[in-house]
């Protein structure tokens, strides 16, 4: 059997849809349908069962693939082991995130990675948002995905991967509370929850700003380390802060209400690494990251 013939039959075996198959193999479905039954005809018998609807394996059929997987499997390893040394994608590779929303897309990108490139680990930790940048410019991630803006001269702004809706926390009770939506002006008529730590003052003015953009000001509340610690202030009543809307899905609680705004901009995640640091293991990440975005779906528009 040549190779062709192997993944044609292995998939379709996998997918049991011709349409599917041919999409992903992207091969014309009459070139799938060619090669199983040229295929059937040198082993002598079915290989599939099918019909207008319905396409199963015969029980040849569920041998064969049950024979050649293993196989091709260990064959498909030792191409992807050949490739990661030749192009020195071997090692560890640190990789950052801060928020769950880019947990979820770095975790799905490491499991093809490791595919790819088996003998590369892909370590991944989360930065805290109170020290952004200190991790990368340690040395201890060598790639991050986290909220923007950046401008660090000694960091590579990377491509925008995501982007997402702002909200506006509020506790349950809140004058705000009942909206459907806000403005960033009705922030002139709160007190805000900010963060505190080592970050650079043109990301907390994105984030937490002093005024309004018609030049109100914005009275700023307790600040806080950890996130956590926002959502408690917030729900005691202390104050207000912007988040992202599909943060929700994993810090709801039944004192704090989400409050989509009309007219923010949204938050956007983007990769960085420190100047001169784009290794062959680092771009084979980003190759992986960007495919990865690609394939989710995009976040509801604004309001």
């Amino acid at each position: 059997m040549e190779r062709h013939e192997i993944e044609t039959f292995l998939t379709l075996a996998e997918e049991l849809h011709f349409r599917r198959t041919s999409e992903r193999l992207g091969l014309a479905q009459g070139r799938v349908s060619q090669t199983i039954k040229k295929l059937e005809r040198r082993i002598g018998v079915p290989l599939f069962e099918r019909t207008s609807r319905h396409v199963a394996l015969t029980e040849v059929g569920r041998q064969l693939r049950d024979d050649l997987l293993p196989a091709h499997r260990q064959i498909q390893r030792a191409v992807a082991r050949a490739v990661s040394a030749g192009r020195g994608i071997t090692g560890v590779l640190n990789v950052g995130y801060s928020s769950p929303m880019a947990a979820e897309l770095v975790l799905r990108a490491a499991d093809t990675f490791h595919l790819q490139y088996p003998d590369c680990e892909v370590r991944i930790r989360e930065v805290q948002l109170f020290d952004p940048f200190g991790p990368v410019r340690g040395g201890e991630v060598d790639l991050q995905l986290t909220e923007r803006p950046l401008d660090e001269p000694d960091l590579t702004a990377g491509p925008v991967l995501f982007a997402e809706r702002r909200v506006l926390l509020v506790p349950r009770g809140h004058p705000l509370a009942g909206h459907a939506s806000v403005s960033v002006e009705d922030l002139a008529r709160t007190t805000l929850v900010t963060l505190c730590g080592d970050i650079p003052h043109y990301w907390l003015d994105f984030h937490y700003p002093r005024r309004t953009p018609a030049g109100a000001p914005i009275t700023q509340g307790p600040a806080a380390t950890y996130w956590p610690e926002v959502l408690a202030l917030v729900g005691a009543g202390k104050g207000v802060s912007p988040s992202c809307a599909r943060a929700e899905r994993y810090y709801a609680r039944p004192d704090v209400v989400w409050v989509p705004f009309r007219d923010a901009p949204p938050v956007e995640y983007g990769l960085l690494w420190p100047a001169g640091g784009d290794t062959a293991r680092v771009r084979a990440f980003v190759e992986t990251l960007c495919a990865a975005a690609d394939e989710r779906q995009p976040a509801p528009p604004g309001i």
